[in-house]
């Protein structure tokens, strides 16, 4: 199949440790169906690292699962494989409300976002459509799941402190124009520094470092408050209605 001794030897030691399950039987049909993905063995041995259960699953549950990302038009990235893409795009239209056309482009664009943290894409989902104003259609435009959370959260906030950018009223109204967030995000940093937020490198420079502060202040509260949210949670899935902003409220608390 192309491997080299050592990554024969890797392949072995992972499916002999899963010995008591069907990875003996399952192993040579899920080799095979990644090869005809066009995947090298090299590539082939990072998903199966990142993702030994695949060992264990038959050929028919590992075709099925080619098939949901090619029906969303994916490219065959080994990242996409580790995962159920089913699960993420349950999550993108569900939890986020976007249109199926809208996460096909995301996954497209973004295919690491099927190995994020669930809770984390949330809020930054969250942070950007409620704490920025943004809505789905903008977040696609600028490719925003191609950002972490630090990233956005900085440019957004260095602006929000120079009286460039307001978070919209219930009307959706502000008493400034905001930029666009693909003028935000999809530019280098001079240019948003010159362009979009008229500072200096140093400036910025200084407002990273006590942004940092900041949120390492924030999740050093939100550890010492997560037993009371951890018991809040019973009552907030029992409501779903009022959990749109869960998981953003969830960090906002004092």
């Amino acid at each position: 199949m192309g491997f080299t001794d050592s990554q024969a030897e890797q392949i072995y030691d992972a499916s002999s440790k899963l010995r008591r399950t069907s990875a003996s039987k399952h192993a040579l049909s899920t080799l095979t169906a990644m090869f005809v993905l066009g995947l090298n063995p090299s590539s082939v041995l990072k998903i199966l690292e990142k993702c030994p259960e695949l060992y264990t699953i038959n050929e028919l549950q590992l075709q099925q699962r080619i098939e949901n990302m090619r029906k969303l038009g994916l490219v065959e990235d080994p990242d996409c494989a580790c995962e159920d893409s089913k699960q993420m795009v349950l999550f993108l239209r569900e939890k986020c409300q976007f249109t199926f056309q809208q996460v096909t482009d995301i996954l497209r664009d973004s295919p690491a976002v099927i190995l994020e943290d669930k809770e984390q894409l949330e809020y930054k989902f969250q942070y950007v459509y409620y704490r920025m104003g943004v809505k789905q259609a903008d977040m696609v435009k600028s490719r925003l799941f191609r950002y972490t959370l630090e990233e956005v959260r900085c440019r957004h906030c260095f602006l929000e402190r120079r009286g460039l950018y307001q978070t919209p009223d219930k009307k959706g109204q502000t008493m400034i124009i905001n930029s666009k967030l693909d003028s935000i995000l999809k530019i280098d940093l001079d240019t948003f520094l010159t362009d979009v937020a008229n500072g200096s490198a140093e400036e910025y420079e200084v407002f990273q470092r006590l942004m940092a502060r900041e949120w390492q202040e924030e999740e050093q509260r939100r550890g010492a408050l997560k037993l009371i949210d951890d018991d809040d949670d019973d009552d907030e899935e029992e409501d779903e209605e009022t959990s749109g902003k869960s998981a953003y409220r969830k960090r906002r608390k004092r």
